[in-house]
């Protein structure tokens, strides 16, 4: 097995021998110590023979008055032809697969989230003396937990929580913000107000006199718990306002929902693949291949003079879930979606207390619903006392 490996590496080539008695040539051969491994077609004027590559300068010096084309090679001398003439294609792949491998381990981009710009602006020089930035190699994964580590400790009294992902040669960086409440030791004085207009509920104050009734209606503005304390109808003190109040309020909410529903959810499966794009197709370097993904992409190589580019391909396989409904069904998953869309501007002492649905329009493609909301919120805010008074 292992000399027929071997065999089939060595350089051959096959040789069409064109002339009178071809016969007398292959004799002639023989005579000379040039092996003939196969001999085909043997005719009145021509033969076709196969010899090592080693014997072909030596049958050229042998083959006076017949003429020699080589039709075909074998083993490692069809190799070295093949790579010859493609050896521009061969160098553009090995140029290729370096850069990928070079650009791969490069980063290109870090992205900060986090609502306020001056905080982003901030860790990101931060992370720019970790080494952690753009045109810089990428970290390994021990390094990156060790920067996590080393941000939290040194801002303990900042930062709640870090995340730091690779995507491609992009890193995300997600933080929290840690939220310190400063006791105040002493507060202007002021009343509690309605933030907005609604059906006191219910009022709790630990400072400060209730003047407003549960379930009568205050405007915006309008004072529920005050800070001046009155005696016999006279004013004898200022004080600040301490409480909460709750209020029945009032919003009319729009949802149109589609008959065709289609959802993507994002999976665990993620891949990060190269890309090669030749005009309008695109050759996926993978054995596995997502039919339904949410991609990402990054040049890495794109030719100026023909529409050829390599891209790195984040891929995140995804699971499309489809519906088809009818105008009730749609009805009921617009209830739905309207509710949610109030309970996620709600905070946790706060609920919905009923809804009622004005409207109900079936078009050709979707359904449009009104919807009244009743809510319990708290409508708590704050007004300074400008009078200034003298106690006794």
């Amino acid at each position: 097995m292992k000399n027929d490996f071997l065999f089939k590496l060595r350089s051959k080539v096959k040789l069409k021998i064109t002339g009178k008695n071809p016969g007398r040539f292959i004799k002639r051969l023989n005579s000379n110590n040039i092996e003939l491994l196969k001999i085909s077609n043997l005719k009145h004027s021509s033969v076709d023979v196969i010899i090592y590559k080693k014997d072909y300068n030596k049958l050229m010096d042998l083959k006076s008055i017949y003429d020699v084309v080589d039709i075909d090679s074998y083993g490692t001398y069809k190799i070295k032809k093949i790579m010859f003439k493609y050896k521009y294609l061969f160098l553009f792949f090995l140029v290729s697969i370096f850069l990928i491998v070079f650009l791969s381990s490069i980063i290109f981009e870090v992205e900060v989230i986090h609502n306020d710009n001056d905080i982003r602006n901030f860790y990101l020089k931060e992370l720019e003396d970790y080494g952690l930035e753009k045109y810089k190699f990428v970290k390994s994964y021990d390094d990156i937990q060790s920067i996590k580590t080393d941000l939290l400790n040194k801002y303990r009294d900042k930062l709640e929580w870090i995340e730091i992902t690779r995507y491609g040669t992009k890193y995300i960086v997600r933080l929290q913000e840690r939220i310190i409440k400063e006791n105040k030791d002493i507060l202007e004085n002021q009343n509690i107000v309605a933030k907005k207009g609604a059906i006191l509920k219910h009022v709790k104050a630990t400072n400060g006199v209730i003047v407003k009734n549960i379930d009568t209606y205050v405007n915006k503005g309008d004072v529920v718990i005050s800070g001046n304390v009155y005696l016999n109808e006279e004013l004898k003190d200022i004080k600040s306002a301490i409480g909460s109040i709750y209020g029945e309020v009032w919003y009319n909410v729009n949802i149109t929902y589609p008959y065709v529903y289609i959802e993507s959810n994002l999976t665990n499966e993620k891949q990060d693949i190269f890309v090669f794009k030749f005009l309008n197709k695109s050759y996926e370097l993978s054995f596995k291949h997502f039919k339904e993904k949410k991609v990402e992409e990054n040049v890495i190589f794109k030719s100026n003079y023909i529409p050829l580019s390599l891209v790195k391909s984040s891929q995140i396989k995804t699971n499309n879930i489809e519906e088809i409904l009818t105008c009730d069904q749609a009805f009921e998953k617009a209830i739905i979606k309207a509710n949610d869309k109030v309970n996620s501007s709600l905070k946790e002492d706060e609920h919905i207390i009923n809804f009622k649905v004005l409207n109900k329009t079936c078009d050709v493609d979707k359904i449009n619903v009104d919807i009244f909301f009743s809510v319990y919120e708290n409508i708590t805010d704050y007004a300074k006392i400008d009078n200034n008074i003298e106690t006794n």
